[in-house]
């Protein structure tokens, strides 16, 4: 079963984002982020995974980008609730770096219950599973054995074949026809997660397509927005909780 949250009655609005993506390469969505976190007017913020292109390790978080990031989610964890859950990109930000932001661990998946609603909340790459390369991927990389591995690496070695990975998935989607089907959670799945777990809306990121939509009658998924700010045109999205349902806006400040 996944771990059941119960919203604090101070929550007025909840935030929930994930897929920004950060890396040095993308400053303007740094900074977007950034004003974000420290002016949303929301009492909690969800990240959904892969807040970061890539996480190799907390003993990265003293080089100047990281620590940038650090700092930012370390002032807005003493205004408000910052809750992580991992993604696809940053399965390895472990005890040290939530420590250092003072993130709230989330697992995967998670249900809320706030405003009314009941959520399922996940990132949503298990449930892409006619993906199946990737489904034996990720079972490989989530072991620990695999971890240990490769944490156990130079941090420059981790970076490289962090990089040989990404290139190698890019490339699989560049000839690979049919993303729409395989690269997509399986409705049929997604819907029998909802009935196990009692809910009837689910909110996930990780495929980059935002939008709410029925996955079978009475069962509906909201899609989290993937950043870049630094694209043309740029794209950026908060999917805000509040007494009056879910909205979908620009980030606060967004540039």
């Amino acid at each position: 079963m996944p771990a059941d949250l119960r919203a604090d009655e101070g929550w007025h609005a909840v935030d929930f984002i994930s897929d920004l993506h950060l890396s040095a390469t993308t400053p303007r969505t740094f900074d977007a982020w950034r004003a974000h976190m420290a002016k949303t007017p929301a009492q909690a913020v969800f990240i959904l995974g892969d807040l970061f292109d890539v996480w190799i390790g907390d003993d990265t978080r003293w080089r100047p980008f990281e620590r940038a990031c650090v700092e930012v989610m370390a002032e807005a964890s003493r205004h408000r609730r910052i809750h992580f859950m991992a993604g696809n990109r940053d399965f390895l930000l472990g005890a040290d770096m939530l420590q250092a932001c003072g993130l709230v661990p989330l697992m995967d998946p998670t249900l809320l219950d706030a405003h009314g609603k009941r959520l399922l909340l996940t990132h949503g790459d298990e449930l892409c599973i006619a993906d199946v390369d990737y489904q034996a991927f990720r079972r490989m990389v989530r072991g620990g054995a695999w971890q240990r591995n490769f944490l156990a690496l130079p941090i420059e070695q981790r970076a490289a074949l962090a990089q040989q990975i990404r290139a190698e998935s890019q490339m699989r989607k560049d000839i690979s026809p049919d993303t729409a089907t395989w690269a997509d959670v399986d409705p049929s799945t997604a819907v029998d997660w909802l009935r196990e777990y009692a809910a009837t809306e689910m909110i996930h990121g990780h495929t980059h397509r935002p939008g709410s939509g029925m996955l079978r009658p009475g069962f509906t998924r909201h899609v989290l927005s993937d950043w870049d700010l630094d694209a043309s045109p740029p794209r950026a999205q908060v999917l805000r909780l509040d007494a009056a349902g879910l909205h979908r806006l620009p980030p606060d400040a967004a540039p």
